[in-house]
């Protein structure tokens, strides 16, 4: 069966509004070019269904929940020495379908090394594992929505969706905002990449604003001296203006 969440208003539950996911921004569940997608998409009608009070009121993390380095993946697995690979800092707001920055929310991201390679046992790609980079990390959001974390720079990798394609260089990202119903489960890109137009997966989207807001912009006026590029990436949890969500396609099974 499959699921999409309706409106909740303050009146209904003595809570902010949580607004449903608007589907025709966001591209079909079903588009064969991405492989993955014949098998999960749903074949029946979406069921529309309240969310219920637990859904809207959490969840709630604290500061004492994180450890010191968890956002720094240069230094947070750090074995014997530095990771290898183009040093950068990832820094943007949270915010909610109307603007609002989302505080206390818990942003994990998670992501291959520079060569292109997940410390996963699942991952038989060539390229060799980094010894000295474990590839996650997690923060919460500040009052103002704010997160940060240091990384390097994930290399591109062949994929099995159709002969010789391969993924753009991208971080994944899940956030928990101050519901249940805001999930986000997304992926970055960067700026200039060539082959983010040349992805199954980004060309299932329809609308180009909607790829434009995955893509995270070279911020250089916070570069670090001899050290770091930074770039800029905000997120929308929900409403017509959300990041699409793309790990998992509303309503599609998995």
């Amino acid at each position: 069966m499959s699921v999409d969440n309706t409106l909740i208003t303050p009146q209904t539950v003595g809570f902010g509004p949580v607004t449903r996911r608007v589907s025709e921004v966001h591209p079909p569940a079903y588009t064969p070019g991405y492989k993955t997608s014949v098998l999960r998409s749903p074949k029946n009608a979406l069921i529309s269904t309240a969310p219920t009070l637990s859904e809207i009121t959490g969840p709630v993390f604290g500061e004492n929940e994180l450890g010191e380095l968890d956002n720094d993946l240069i230094l947070n697995y750090s074995k014997s020495g530095l990771p290898i690979g183009e040093r950068m800092v990832i820094h943007g707001y949270v915010r909610d379908e109307f603007g609002n920055p989302v505080s206390g929310a818990l942003v994990e991201a998670w992501q291959a090394n520079a060569g292109g390679r997940y410390r996963h046992k699942k991952d038989q790609y060539l390229a060799p594992i980094d010894p000295n980079f474990g590839g996650c990390g997690r923060m919460i959001t500040d009052s103002n929505g704010y997160y940060m974390f240091r990384t390097i720079k994930p290399g591109p990798y062949p994929w099995k969706n159709r002969h010789n394609e391969w993924r753009p260089a991208h971080i994944h990202f899940s956030i928990n905002g101050d519901a249940w119903a805001q999930r986000l489960i997304t992926q970055m890109y960067f700026e200039g990449d060539p082959l983010i137009d040349r992805c199954p997966i980004v060309a299932t989207i329809p609308n180009r604003d909607q790829v434009q807001g995955l893509i995270a912009r070279e911020d250089v006026a916070n570069f670090i001296g001899m050290d770091s590029r930074t770039y800029r990436f905000d997120m929308t949890l929900r409403g017509r203006a959300a990041t699409f969500f793309e790990d998992h396609i509303p309503g599609a099974r998995r």
